[in-house]
């Protein structure tokens, strides 16, 4: 007994696509979710991604506010005092440094104990480059204070904030 010879059936896909052309592109509704998604992912990138730039650029307050402590520390022991009148270090150092790029840097005498030039405040204020304002403070007893941070006064934080808004 032999098997009639099979007549080959078409194919489920051949058979539903048919007098149809196939698909060339996306339609509008999925152009519009991707669309929706890559503006959702902005909207939560972009905030993150400033603020982490913003971050980055505050270590160079810390570290010129240090070193400036140090050259104030060093005149000191030459001269028993931080400056006359209201030059700091009576001009041996630069008010702001080569380099900075992110914030200013002012420096004020005070009196300890009545005795005119034996203190001093440093202070590092952001420049427009920055983009939220922040202003931080050292003195000639290393008390670091942060008085401005991202736009807003700080008061009782005596520490020098980067990230939140506790030490």
């Amino acid at each position: 007994m032999t098997k009639p010879p099979m007549t080959p059936r078409p194919s489920t896909w051949t058979a539903l696509t048919a007098g149809r052309r196939p698909q060339a592109g996306f339609t509008l509704i999925e152009l519009m979710i991707a669309v929706a998604i890559v503006g959702i992912l902005a909207a939560v990138a972009l905030p993150s991604y400033t603020d982490y730039l913003r971050r980055g650029r505050i270590p160079e307050a810390f570290t010129y506010l240090s070193n400036y402590r140090v050259q104030m520390e060093q005149y000191y022991q030459d001269n028993r005092n931080y400056g006359t009148g209201t030059d700091c270090a009576a001009g041996a150092i630069a008010a702001t440094p080569a380099g900075t790029k992110y914030f200013t840097y002012t420096c004020e005498l005070r009196a300890v104990n009545n005795v005119a030039g034996q203190g001093y405040t440093l202070t590092a204020t952001n420049t427009a480059e920055m983009g939220s304002a922040h202003a931080y403070t050292v003195d000639h007893a290393n008390a670091r204070t942060t008085t401005s941070f991202k736009g807003s006064t700080v008061t009782g934080k005596d520490c020098w904030l980067v990230k939140g808004s506790e030490c």
